[in-house]
């Protein structure tokens, strides 16, 4: 079993603009079974959706047929919205857009835009192991499913409600939660 690998592909240019089916390209340059690709794209990349709908996804696609059996392997997409929309997709460690102006949070490793994929990532994370093909454990429709961490966003800790992460504990040093 791979636990993480790494690939930095510089070679693999599209631009400085990212569709979705480019994002399903890039997650099929890893492994094709039994696997969670990961795709992160930096803060100066545009990607189809991003910072309007999404701060991340993942889904599912179909591998190459090994020994005539085919496999379905999953992937998830996590931007960096430091530049392009931080109040949207870095909260709670940047001033949300909307609703109450609580102050944000101090990002862990001071970083607002990579902690904020951090926290992303772990969301899409669960939903991908609850629910990898879109058929396992949501509510609601299928086309727009409430997953294990859509349903509560950032429900952090006790007493959380939209826009407030709960009660955290906190790095007296730092501030960081």
């Amino acid at each position: 079993m791979v636990l993480f690998t790494l690939e930095k592909s510089p070679s693999i240019s599209f631009g400085k603009s990212l569709s979705n089916q480019q994002k399903e390209q890039l997650a099929s340059k890893g492994a094709q079974a039994n696997a969670i690709n990961v795709v992160l794209t930096s803060d100066d990349l545009v990607v189809e959706g991003f910072c309007m709908s999404k701060c991340g996804t993942h889904g599912s696609l179909t591998g190459a047929s090994v020994q005539g059996k085919s496999n379905k392997y999953t992937y998830i997409w996590v931007g960096n919205s430091e530049t392009p929309c931080p109040g949207q997709c870095a909260w709670p460690f940047y001033q949300p857009i909307y609703g109450p102006q609580s102050p944000p949070l101090v990002a862990p490793n001071n970083d607002v835009g990579l902690d904020g994929m951090v926290m992303n990532r772990a969301s899409l994370l669960a939903g991908t192991t609850t629910n990898p093909f879109g058929n396992g454990y949501f509510q609601g429709p299928k086309d727009a499913p409430l997953e294990a961490a859509s349903a509560c966003p950032g429900v952090c800790g006790k007493g959380a409600y939209p826009v407030y992460a709960g009660d955290l504990l906190v790095d007296p040093a730092t501030s960081a939660i």
